[in-house]
């Protein structure tokens, strides 16, 4: 059987600044060729729908898998759904996913019969169970664990057991050279560790994963890194280095092999400031690139979203981070109830600090605590709008004025960084991609006016919406955090033994979530 897995189109921060290798989707496709199917993959980010039509005409997959994982693809993900039911009646056809695993019934109803399945939870775990379903009782596959249907759900998604027993299907992805991360140009993807044991308000990772973390052995991420053609590596895991040891283990073993790479990871301020060693050691590994989550430049900002790091410990984090000689990006997040003089004061910060800074639209999104929490209601149910570049809340500030603040703010950064002004930095990063080929970096530069335009993002707000999304429940049960929390999670949280952590560092992580025992 032929089983064809699509990632949807990139969205509008990534036209701009990165095009990241679709790892997750890979490693599901590896996952269904090594049950026997005949598996490709084809990533809307850098190929047409028109592609993906001929492909669907000429080779007729038995079975279609939609990767999920960004809110504001569901639009194009539903279409296409409809259009790959329309040519292939018989065909299989469902969607997995990070945002998938939570508007799972949603998702449903907007596919008016032409969706058979959504798959919660881990796809590389529970897709062998769907396929298996699918060949011997397709009537029934709401049976499985993960999938829900039209005629109802299974039980609890399952994890996969051991990272070690995964491994991405690179080879069927046609344009390598397409995927970047700033200048790292070309720029592969690849997975430490999954899961993280925090639980920020405004993020959904920990409830997907159940507040689960779990690590990769040194000697398997040894193998995949020798399968890397690619100079740049982006490291996705949520949390970089949590533990010291790990970071220490994986290093050694990829110096000792001789690999030499140039690398792009996120952390928190605490992890840095706890394993300085760690980070000073991948340095010399070729760190070059550095992601810090600092989310507010105030205390009250941090208790919002409540990442429970004491500013001043953040601003420590930062200033560590400059003396190890790479570059620092951290974002910042615009609540919607900002006025001119608060964007003032940004960008005046921005200004004067080195690090690359971005800044993305408070958005609470589904899985999220601030999806049920957060009091003002929303102002638009347009799942385009959800991409974290756009104002989905009320803004204190005419939406007009709002948007001309925030491209603003953004243009200056900006130009700090990838203006004119700011080329001789990085020319000779640029002459030695353009010497291999690279132009992904270079072409970008150009693109920002094109796509961050108060105009443009104030005629989103304007367009036809096909699909809406169900509003958040206001709940009384949910009154209490434990009962939120609860509500939440896609894959079950089974507590300390989900979590491949020392116990110094389980300690650490309850002390700097503020809780004394397991929750």
């Amino acid at each position: 059987m032929k089983f064809l897995a699509v990632h949807p189109s990139p969205l509008m921060y990534t036209k701009v600044f990165l095009r990241l290798e679709p790892l997750g989707l890979e490693q599901v496709a590896e996952t269904a060729r090594r049950q026997g199917y005949d598996t490709r993959l084809i990533d809307l980010q850098v190929e047409s729908h028109q592609d993906l039509f001929r492909l669907m005409d000429d080779w007729q997959p038995d079975i279609v898998g939609f990767s999920l994982n960004y809110l504001a693809n569901v639009p194009e993900v539903i279409d296409l759904v409809k259009a790959v039911k329309a040519r292939l009646p018989k065909s299989f056809v469902f969607i997995g996913g990070h945002s998938a695993s939570f508007t799972a019934e949603e998702l449903l109803e907007h596919g008016e019969g032409s969706l058979d399945a959504i798959l919660k939870g881990e796809g590389e775990s529970g897709l062998p169970l769907l396929l298996q379903a699918i060949k011997e009782d397709r009537e029934n596959v709401h049976d499985v664990p993960g999938v829900v249907t039209m005629k109802g759900e299974g039980g609890q998604p399952t994890f996969i057991p051991d990272l070690d027993n995964l491994a991405p299907a690179r080879d069927l992805v046609r344009h390598r050279n397409k995927y970047f991360l700033g200048t790292l140009d070309p720029c592969a993807s690849i997975e430490f560790s999954r899961g993280c044991p925090w639980d920020c308000s405004f993020c959904s990772a920990w409830t997907f994963y159940g507040r689960s973390y779990r690590v990769m052995s040194p000697d398997k991420v040894v193998e995949e890194m020798e399968k890397i053609r690619e100079p740049g590596i982006f490291i996705v895991d949520d949390v970089a280095f949590i533990q010291e040891k790990m970071g220490f283990e994986i290093g050694e073993a990829l110096a000792r092999k001789g690999i030499k790479k140039e690398y792009y990871l996120e952390t928190r301020g605490d992890v840095l400031l706890r394993n300085k060693d760690v980070f000073k050691f991948w340095k010399e590994l070729g760190m070059s690139y550095m992601f810090l989550g600092i989310e507010s430049i105030d205390q009250d900002g941090l208790e919002k979203y409540r990442k429970r790091i004491d500013l001043s410990r953040n601003f420590e984090a930062l200033e560590f981070a400059r003396t190890l000689g790479i570059n620092v990006a951290i974002n910042i997040i615009a609540d919607t109830d900002w006025d001119h003089e608060r964007f003032r004061v940004v960008r005046e910060w921005c200004k004067e600090v080195p690090e690359i800074v971005n800044i993305s639209v408070n958005t609470p999104y589904p899985g999220t605590e601030s999806w049920l929490t957060e009091s003002r209601n929303l102002t638009t149910r347009d799942y385009r709008l959800f991409d974290i570049q756009h104002a989905v809340l009320p803004t204190r500030l005419p939406i007009e004025e709002f948007y001309a603040e925030l491209v603003e703010t953004q243009r200056v950064m900006f130009t700090k960084h990838m203006g004119w002004a700011a080329m001789r930095d990085v020319t000779k990063v640029l002459v030695g991609n353009l010497m291999r080929g690279q132009t992904n970096f270079a072409k970008n530069l150009f693109k920002f006016d094109k796509v961050f335009n108060p105009a443009l993002q104030l005629a989103d707000h304007q367009m036809p919406v096909k699909y809406q999304m169900k509003p958040p429940v206001k709940d009384a049960k949910f009154s209490s955090a434990k009962a939120l929390s609860k509500s939440l999670y896609v894959h079950e949280p089974l507590g300390r033994t989900s979590r491949q952590l020392d116990d110094d560092t389980e300690k650490f992580v309850d002390e700097s979530r503020g809780a004394l025992s397991e929750s």
